[in-house]
């Protein structure tokens, strides 16, 4: 396995090796659901972990200390999954991944969360993957988004994509067609082989105390830089129930928050600085401040909101260019 590859190097789809699964032996899968406060999500996706066609060797709930009714609720499924419940102090969802992966036992590491119901079939095929191709370091799928009970619908060819200026194309939850290598997985429902991920864990600097938006493209662009191949195949398939967040980054326009966003922009900013080269650095700087994202708007996102009649589009504004300086000025001074 190569330790490097160019720092802007973005990953197309490569023919998947023909290996038959079926004749190489089985790998263990570790699942690590990480909760906080929502206990009856939590039992809908344990009640989807038990009705796997292929049992994990091991479940790993991360619970905070000041949540005992998940504790409780995830002690009860101790009978019917190999469960482990894991306490932790420290906020956010870096942390509950983080010291659910310094857990793990099995082979892979597969990680959804508690507001998703895994298909069935969700471990088997995330194990056979791995059995056709040594190079695949991280596996997901798509979770099927739900919205008071109803599927969101669309269908989308183009996948978890980096673009080389720093758009990143999400669609997780509407990709299609066959499976693709990509760069970047989605937090509902990725996986990792534990060798790829060896001592690495999700980054600890980025900001926010519950959801910590953009920690799987840090986590995913890291090990894209060691050589490992990520894949998404719609058929890994997990549903999402997208539950109310206990913190200041909530979904959704109605619920903006300056510093959530500012937040989001720092992370976003941190994990796209330490992947590109120097070169791409500055066309990402420019196009950032100039153009940017509706999530992430420059000056040019920011007029098309203000068109449309975004009450909050000066704050949205205000405060991503608050989380880019921010970003770019921690990156300079620790690049690591």
């Amino acid at each position: 396995m190569s330790e490097t590859m160019p720092p802007t190097a973005i990953s197309r789809p490569i023919p998947l090796v023909p290996v038959d699964p079926d004749t190489t032996e089985r790998l263990g899968v570790t699942v690590i659901v990480p909760t906080y406060r929502r206990p009856d999500q939590l039992a809908g996706c344990l009640d989807g972990l038990v009705r796997q066609t292929m049992a994990p060797a091991q479940v790993i709930v991360t619970v905070r200390d000041t949540d005992p009714a998940s504790a409780e609720v995830a002690c009860r499924y101790e009978g019917a999954l190999p469960m482990q419940v894991v306490e932790i102090e420290v906020p956010g969802q870096v942390a509950a991944i983080n010291r659910g992966m310094d857990h793990a036992r099995a082979d892979i590491v597969a990680i959804t969360d508690d507001d998703a119901v895994p298909h069935p079939d969700w471990v088997e095929r995330i194990e056979a993957w791995y059995r056709t191709d040594p190079r695949i370091g991280g596996v997901g799928g798509r979770d099927h988004v739900y919205h008071d009970g109803v599927p969101e619908t669309g269908e989308r060819q183009v996948v978890g994509r980096l673009q080389w200026f720093g758009r990143v194309i999400g669609n997780h939850h509407l990709g299609v067609g066959p499976a693709q290598d990509v760069d970047v997985l989605k937090g509902a429902n990725w996986s990792f082989r534990r060798a790829a991920i060896a001592d690495e864990r999700l980054n600890t600097r980025l900001r926010g105390s519950g959801a910590q938006v953009r920690n799987e493209v840090d986590f995913c662009l890291r090990l894209s830089r060691r050589g490992w191949r990520l894949v998404y195949d719609p058929l890994v398939a997990v549903d999402h129930f997208p539950a109310v967040r206990f913190d200041i980054d909530q979904r959704g326009s109605d619920h903006f928050h300056p510093l959530a966003q500012e937040n989001a922009t720092y992370n976003d900013t941190i994990a796209l600085m330490a992947h590109f080269s120097p070169a791409n650095r500055m066309v990402f700087a420019a196009w950032a401040f100039l153009v940017g994202t509706c999530e992430f708007p420059g000056a040019v996102q920011w007029a098309r909101l203000a068109l449309r009649g975004d009450r909050h589009a000066g704050a949205k504004l205000r405060a991503t260019l608050r989380g880019r300086l921010a970003g770019m000025r921690d990156w300079r001074e620790s690049p690591a």
